[in-house]
């Protein structure tokens, strides 16, 4: 993949380890919002997005193509795939412990997704400086070691809570994050 500049972590970037707190090795990651359209099991049409972190500073994930995510007949939507790795670099950066937000996303397709393929899904940390944060993921068709059918890099930005109070539904963050404080 070639990446842009404004997704290549600068020389002076630093790449995280596991953080204390961090989950352990092989725990899952619960789902952001249960209405989110990547992670949340209460979306009808999402993703339904599970995760756990083999080491505390990767993210794996299954996703099944479905009939619902199809754009193409029998092939996965481009924007679906590109959802679906903008959610799981998304849920790599919760192993920091602070909360970010897409920046840019890069995202190169290698080869088509059929609907009822299982997409491995895997996501890391190739730098951090201050608040920004450089990450990868790619998904395999049918095994995590089988063929690469797309690849992204990304750029996430740390935000504070308030962020997403001022622009979304405080009420709901509030009741599902109850580990945060959030001050409009």
């Amino acid at each position: 993949m070639t990446r842009s500049a404004l997704t290549t972590p600068p020389p002076d970037a630093i790449r995280p380890g596991p953080l204390p707190g961090a989950p352990a090795p092989g725990t899952p990651l619960g789902s952001h919002y249960s209405r989110c359209f990547g992670c949340g099991d209460e979306h009808p049409t999402g993703l339904h997005l599970t995760a756990l972190t083999p080491d505390g500073v990767t993210v794996v994930a299954e996703f099944t193509v479905e009939e619902t995510h199809q754009g193409a007949p029998g092939l996965a939507h481009g924007g679906v795939l590109a959802a679906a790795m903008d959610e799981v670099i998304g849920m790599s950066v919760w192993l920091f412990q602070r909360p970010y937000v897409t920046g840019r996303l890069e995202t190169d397709y290698l080869a088509p997704v059929p609907v009822g393929t299982v997409l491995h899904l895997r996501a890391w940390c190739g730098g951090m400086s201050g608040r920004k944060a450089y990450l990868e993921a790619e998904g395999r068709i049918g095994s995590p070691d089988g063929p690469v059918a797309v690849r992204a890099a990304a750029l996430f930005v740390e935000v504070g809570m308030e962020h997403f109070a001022r622009h979304g539904d405080i009420q709901k963050i509030a009741d599902e994050h109850h580990e945060y404080e959030v001050n409009p």
